[in-house]
C-alpha cells in the first residue's frame, strides 16, 4: 500500500549572511509550525526547493527573530548561491533522504576496500554537497585510519575528475608545476610560469589560496594583478601570453576536492591517499598533460625522509600512469623557508627581486625555480634532456621572464606595487640571536604560525623576513628575522609566540642537518 506524503511546507527564503565554507546550511525559527509539524531536529538534513533548483542543507535551529522569522527559511551563502533566486522568493521545505552513497561510507568506516562505483557516488554526493559536516569528517577519517591501497587511490582520482568540469586547451603539451606544501615562502611558481611561458610552453596555473599557510601563489600574486578572473577571460589570456596565474575557484575543476579540504585542514589530515587524488585530479581537470611535482623534504617539512618521500612519489608515480598524466617528482631541500619573505608583499618582493635579477634577490629562490623551470622546459621534445636549467637561466637573465611575468599581470589586471618600496605593515618587531654560533636549524611551521599571527595572509602587508638562513653565522644580538603587523592584537600574538619559540636553532657548523635532493 502507497504511503501519502505531505507536499513539502513552503516558506519566504532569507539570505543569512553567513560562510559555511563548501557546506550548505538552512535555519528555521523554534516556533516556526513548519518545524514543529515536520518533525525537524537540529544537524538533520533537509531538501530544499526553488524557481526548479534542489539542495540539501544541513540543520540549524535559531531562536531569535531578527535572524529567521517564523514565516522564513534562511540559507547560507553557499546555498543562496546555489539556489540563485533572489531574497523573499518562495521556497519549499521537507526532510531528505539520506544521499545514496552512505552505505559505501559506512563499508569505509568498517574498514572494507570501495570499489570504483562507490568512489564515484561519494565523490558526486560530496561536489553536490550532499553531505554534511559530520558525514565529511567520516569519511576523511575512516579513509586516512584504513589507508587506501593505490587502486582505491586511482578510483578516488578519477571520481574527482569527473565530479567538475575538465579542460581541453586543444594543445599536445600543456604543463603545470605543483608543491605538497609546508615550506613557507617558496613562491617558486610565479616565477616558473612567465620563465615556462616565455619559452612558449602552454602553462595555466590556477593555484589556491592559502588556507593553514601565511600565503599561498594566489594570495601572493593578488598584490600584482586581479586573480579571480571569469574563465573565458582566463582562457584568452593563457591562449594569447601561454600562461596566467589565477585563483582556481572560478574554474570548477575538481569540485568535490575543495569540499574535502573543509575539514581534511581543520583536523590537520593529510593522508597520502587523499593527497594523490587531491593533486592529480585538480591538474587533470585543468587539463595539464605534463606535471612537474615538488616534494620538500626535511624535520619540518610536510615528508621528514627520504624513504616516505619515495613512497610517496610511487604512490604518485602509480596513480599518474593510470589516468595518463607525464609525471616528474622532484624530491627537493625542505629544511628552511625558500626565499627570505613569509607573507604575500614580502614574497611578492622576493618574486620581483628575481625577476628583475635584482643583486639583493634571494639566490634559493631563483636556483629552486631555474632548476624545476628547466625540468618543465625539457617536457619539450625538442629539448634534450640535461638543457633545460640553461635554457630557463637564459630566459631569465636576458629579461624575458620579467617581460612575460608584465604581460601576465596586465592581462589579468595591473596593481600597483613596487618591490623597492613594498607596502609592508607599519608594526614591526625583531628577534635576535642569543647566542653566537651558525644558523643550525629553522622551524618552517613556527616561522608559518609566527608569519599567519602577524595577520598573514588576510594583511598583505604581514608577515616574516628572515635575515639569516641555515649555516650562516651570527653573533649575539643579531637579528634572525623581522616580524610585520599593522594592528597592534596581530603584533602582539606574533610576539608571544615567538617569545615561546623563536623558530631558530644556533649551534656549530657540523650540526646543520643535510639532505640528499635531486637537483
Amino acid at each position: 500500500m502507497e504511503t501519502h506524503k505531505d507536499p513539502p511546507a513552503s516558506l519566504t527564503l532569507k539570505r543569512v549572511a553567513i560562510d559555511t565554507y563548501h557546506e550548505n546550511v538552512a535555519y528555521l525559527h523554534r516556533d516556526c509550525a513548519v518545524y514543529r509539524a515536520e518533525g525537524f531536529q537540529a544537524l538533520s538534513k533537509v531538501e530544499i526547493r526553488a524557481n526548479g533548483q534542489r539542495i540539501l542543507a544541513s540543520l540549524n535551529v535559531v531562536d531569535d527573530a531578527s535572524i529567521v522569522g517564523c514565516s522564513e527559511l534562511g540559507v547560507s551563502e553557499d546555498a543562496f548561491a546555489r539556489l540563485g533566486v533572489a531574497d523573499g522568493h518562495p521556497a519549499l521545505v521537507s526532510q531528505a533522504e539520506p544521499p545514496e552513497s552512505i552505505p559505501a561510507l559506512f563499508r569505509k568506516i568498517n574498514g572494507e576496500r570501495l570499489t570504483r562505483e562507490d568512489f564515484q557516488a561519494i565523490v558526486r554526493d560530496i561536489a553536490e554537497l550532499r553531505y554534511s559536516k559530520i558525514e565529511l569528517t567520516a569519511f576523511v577519517v575512516a579513509s586516512n585510519r584504513s589507508e587506501l591501497d593505490r587502486e582505491e587511490v586511482y578510483f578516488l582520482s578519477e571520481a574527482m575528475v569527473a565530479s567538475g568540469r575538465r579542460l581541453d586547451w586543444r594543445e599536445p603539451l600543456v604543463v603545470d608545476k605543483h608543491c605538497i606544501g609546508g615550506i613557507p615562502g617558496n613562491r617558486t611558481s610565479m616565477l616558473v610560469v612567465p620563465i615556462v611561458a616565455a619559452y612558449g610552453l602552454v602553462f595555466p596555473k590556477t593555484s589556491s589560496r592559502a588556507i593553514t599557510s601565511p600565503a599561498g601563489t594566489a594570495d601572493t600574486m593578488e598584490v600584482l594583478a586581479n586573480v579571480e578572473l571569469p574563465f573565458d577571460q582566463l582562457t584568452e589570456i593563457v591562449r594569447e601570453h601561454k600562461g596566467c596565474l589565477a585563483w582556481g575557484g572560478t574554474a570548477h575543476l575538481s569540485p568535490a576536492d575543495d569540499v574535502l579540504i573543509s575539514v581534511e585542514r581543520p583536523l590537520s589530515i593529510d593522508s597520502p591517499g587523499q593527497m594523490v587524488a587531491s593533486i592529480l585530479s585538480k591538474k587533470i581537470a585543468a587539463g595539464a598533460t605534463h606535471l612537474v611535482l615538488d616534494i620538500p623534504i626535511g624535520p619540518t617539512a610536510k615528508v621528514r625522509s627520504m624513504p616516505e618521500a619515495q613512497r610517496l612519489r610511487r604512490l604518485f608515480e602509480y596513480v599518474a600512469q593510470r589516468m595518463h598524466l607525464s609525471l616528474d617528482v622532484v624530491i627537493t631541500d625542505g629544511r628552511q623557508p625558500v626565499g627570505r619573505g613569509v607573507g604575500p608583499v614580502l614574497e611578492a618582493r622576493d618574486v620581483m627581486q628575481v625577476l628583475e635579477n635584482d643583486p639583493q634577490a634571494p639566490d634559493d629562490l631563483r636556483q629552486k625555480s631555474l632548476r624545476l623551470a628547466g625540468r618543465i622546459i625539457e617536457c619539450s621534445p625538442d629539448v634534450r634532456g640535461g638543457d633545460g636549467f640553461r635554457i630557463a637561466r637564459d630566459i631569465l637573465d636576458s629579461g624575458r621572464a620579467l617581460a612575460q611575468m608584465r604581460a601576465i599581470i596586465a592581462a589579468q589586471g595591473a596593481r600597483a606595487f613596487d618591490h623597492q618600496h613594498p607596502a609592508l605593515g607599519a608594526l614591526t618587531f625583531d628577534v635576535r640571536a642569543a647566542e653566537p654560533g651558525v644558523v643550525t636549524g629553522i622551524d618552517n611551521l613556527q616561522i608559518a604560525q609566527i608569519a599567519r599571527l602577524a595577520g598573514a595572509p588576510k594583511v598583505k602587508g604581514s608577515g616574516v623576513d628572515l635575515m639569516r638562513k641555515l649555516g650562516e653565522p651570527v653573533a649575539v644580538g643579531d637579528v634572525l628575522y623581522r616580524v610585520y603587523a599593522s594592528y597592534p592584537a596581530d603584533l602582539e600574538f606574533a610576539r608571544q609566540a615567538s617569545a615561546r619559540t623563536h623558530g631558530f636553532s644556533i649551534g656549530s657548523v657540523e650540526q646543520v642537518p643535510h639532505v640528499f635532493v635531486e637537483f
